[in-house]
């Protein structure tokens, strides 16, 4: 009898154990922690955690990024981090294309795949590209700021800052579109950078209106943090809602810009879908799986009118309370 409760309990040890090593351990590393964006990119790497585990795949993500987007050495050392504790697999979105190549091919040699989401990296040590075309929606943001503006007037376009492979990316579809399409369209000011924040963001803004002035009569934000910093910097100028604006990603602080009429359309990715295609694209590469090369999770633009539109729905509200608890 004794022996065959030690035999049990035996029995029992070892499937918990067996249990634990059959979980992925899947990080996911953002560029920064702080925007909305990446908190939809966390909620949709948690709704494919709940998918896989209904599908008897057990998954744990592990979530840790840089506190802002311009900090390639932390992220740089979140990635050696992961690499040393012998995660499965990794999720990342480079925040800089060459700063973080060397610790992505590390991981390729140590047989840990890495899916890259979001933003490009100048290697081919990767598993998958999971992302917007960042090209196309720059042409999107060229195209409708052009007709707002009716083919005439002065636009600045804000950039965010040199290495961000998706912003430059975005950066270039804007201004082919407007020196090809719109030629009476004069440009201001190109080559200005935002910064990591929204601080920085307005502090660039407020420059560029404090040299331009009345000048301005369209500008264009490439992400997120660049789109809030020249809403306030148009609000304190008292330009806002007088200055056609495009910017890109949406958030709280931009749909409500957008509600307002101090925004007049906003091009739009999915980071809820890319968090979720990083983290499904990962777990099919550990199970042995092929995968495409490179996935597109699409690109829109959101205005006041198709705002409430249900195929805009997990993008202008993602369900981030429900996959983030």
């Amino acid at each position: 009898m004794k022996k065959s409760l030690l035999a049990c309990l035996a029995f029992l040890a070892s499937a918990v154990i067996a249990s634990a090593a059959d979980t992925y351990q899947i990080a996911v590393i953002p560029k920064g922690t702080t925007h909305e964006f990446w908190k939809s990119i966390h909620a949709g790497a948690e709704k494919a955690k709940v998918e896989l585990a209904a599908q008897g795949i057990a998954v744990n993500i592990i979530w840790k990024g840089p506190l802002k987007e311009d900090d390639r050495e932390q992220q740089v050392q979140v990635v050696e981090n992961f690499i040393g504790r012998r995660v499965d697999g990794i999720v990342l979105a480079p925040l800089d294309y060459r700063a973080l190549v060397a610790p992505v091919e590390t991981a390729a040699r140590g047989k840990i795949p890495v899916v890259i989401i979001g933003s490009g990296l100048a290697t081919k040590a990767v598993a998958s590209f999971v992302s917007t075309d960042n090209r196309e929606g720059g042409r999107i943001a060229g195209r409708n700021l052009g007709r707002l503006l009716g083919g005439k007037g002065n636009v600045i376009m804000l950039r965010l800052q040199v290495g961000s492979a998706s912003t430059e990316e975005r950066e270039a579809g804007f201004l082919e579109i407007m020196q090809k399409d719109f030629p009476a369209i004069r440009l201001l000011s190109t080559d200005q950078h935002a910064g990591a924040t929204r601080d920085t963001a307005k502090r660039a803004a407020e420059n560029l209106l404090s040299r331009f002035g009345r000048e301005v009569t369209g500008v264009f934000g490439c992400n997120e943090s660049s789109t809030a910093g020249l809403l306030l910097a148009l609000r304190d100028a008292g330009l806002a809602g007088k200055v056609k604006f495009v910017g890109f990603d949406s958030g709280e602080m931009l749909n409500a810009g957008l509600k307002s009429g101090d925004i007049d359309g906003l091009v739009v990715q999915n980071p809820l879908n890319m968090g979720y295609l990083g983290v499904k694209t990962v777990v099919a590469v550990l199970r042995g799986e092929k995968v495409p090369a490179q996935i597109d999770t699409g690109v829109g633009f959101v205005t006041r009118e198709n705002f409430n539109d249900p195929a805009m729905a997990d993008i202008v509200n993602p369900p981030l309370a429900k996959y983030l608890k």
